[in-house]
């Protein structure tokens, strides 16, 4: 179900110019989420998939691409209807996902449907529950994600967003170790370090943002790991 739309964004697709589509209902329930009016299933419709499909074909020559995000997409069985719709229609298309649904993941990129995915790294293994707002959680799903994306040529992003009260130094080296660790001989191909960003969205209060120091120290952790870590949405360099 379509929960809302950014009709152009120059952030969110790396690249391209797009719009932003957001899909309804989410399986995590993270303290910092931005979007938690998308995380109940249902709700008001705020556009049907045609009026969405008809907005895309009038900004033909003027969007590049489509980045799909959430809520989490890959909890929409319809998903990949609906990019292959998009995909007809000549635009590129971008999948956020927090690495839950392997299988979808996986057909998406198999059947050439989506040409960058950006997967959410909450935290390391030990903390990835309560990061993400759950009693507890299996990771074999989201490991299964992260192992399928690093092995193979999709073009993708890690990504961890950054909060004070969540993230240590040594949560850096746990999260470094075990992507390094996914795929023998194989670092991830570039981590996005991003710091939480306080709005009104969002459920908790009292959540920090790390320090431009704290920021740097865990782009420096994580360097050994990976092939590229950057840090977004800061002029630091």
């Amino acid at each position: 179900m379509i929960a809302g739309l950014q009709k152009m964004t120059l952030l969110d697709f790396p690249g391209k110019v797009a719009c932003t589509v957001f899909l309804q209902g989410c399986n995590f329930r993270c303290p910092f989420c931005h979007n938690s009016d998308l995380l109940p299933y249902g709700g008001e419709e705020f556009m049907t998939r045609e009026k969405f499909l008809k907005f895309l074909e009038g900004r033909k020559g003027l969007l590049d691409g489509v980045a799909i995000t959430g809520g989490e997409p890959t909890c929409q069985q319809a998903l990949p209807e609906l990019i292959r719709d998009i995909k007809a229609l000549g635009f590129a298309v971008k999948l956020d996902t927090n690495g839950t649904n392997p299988k979808m993941l996986k057909a998406l990129v198999e059947e050439g449907l989506v040409d960058y995915v950006a997967v959410d790294v909450k935290n390391s293994p030990e903390k990835y529950a309560q990061t993400v707002g759950l009693p507890s959680l299996n990771l074999d799903k989201i490991t299964e994600s992260l192992r399928f994306l690093i092995s193979s040529e999709a073009d993708y992003e890690l990504r961890t967003t950054l909060v004070e009260q969540f993230h240590t130094e040594e949560d850096m080296e746990k999260i470094g170790a075990w992507l390094a660790a996914l795929v023998p001989g194989k670092k991830p191909k570039r981590l996005y370090l991003q710091s939480f960003v306080d709005r009104d969205s969002v459920t908790f209060s009292g959540l920090q943002a790390p320090s431009a120091a704290t920021l740097v120290k865990f782009r420096e952790i994580l360097t050994p790991y990976v092939e590229a870590v950057f840090i977004r949405g800061t002029e630091i360099q």
